[in-house]
């Protein structure tokens, strides 16, 4: 599988400014359509028997409300360190041979992708567990802001972190406890 020519870079595991290995990277924040097909091409490592992908896809609804769109806002500069310290958390803990992520910024339309994770290991295992961590962390922690827009007209910023229904504590996230 080779590179699309529209592949954007995503930020890899050793840091935003990643230059080197596969999946190295220099981004990790994109106003156009991400890429899977490149991303996932660039992924690839001889020493993994094991690549994960996680794509989060803008669904029509949520919590019973029919959606048109979502909105994503960021703060480019410190979101893409995050990222990139995120991966490289994950990469050391798992022992990764790719961690990269891209997320969109801008509107989304229903069905389109708005983040991609990719983990590659030796195993399944950890290519699995890895790929939660990231995006859990992402999504909770990266100052990436979502609006959604109602087909009613109305719309709501947030609904980013829900951990709190399951952990019962709003300051313990889920992923904490891998």
């Amino acid at each position: 599988m080779t590179p699309s020519s529209s592949f954007r870079p995503a930020v890899e595991g050793s840091g935003a400014a990643a230059s080197s290995g596969a999946g190295a990277v220099a981004r990790g924040l994109s106003a156009e359509p991400i890429d899977m097909v490149g991303m996932l091409a660039g992924a690839h490592h001889p020493g993994a028997g094991a690549v994960v992908l996680f794509s989060g896809e803008v669904r029509d609804n949520n919590r019973g409300r029919p959606v048109s769109y979502l909105e994503y806002e960021a703060y480019g500069p410190l979101a893409e360190t995050m990222i990139g310290e995120i991966l490289a958390e994950a990469k050391s803990r798992w022992s990764l041979q790719t961690a990269v992520a891209q997320h969109r910024t801008g509107v989304v339309a229903v069905g389109d992708t708005a983040v991609v994770v990719i983990t590659a290991s030796a195993h399944r295992g950890e290519a699995y567990a890895a790929n939660r961590y990231i995006i859990d962390r992402i999504k909770h922690e990266a100052p990436i802001w979502k609006c959604e827009h109602y087909a009613d007209g109305t719309h709501e910023w947030g609904n980013n972190c829900n951990c709190h229904a399951v952990t019962g504590d709003v300051s313990k996230h889920i992923y904490e406890g891998l």
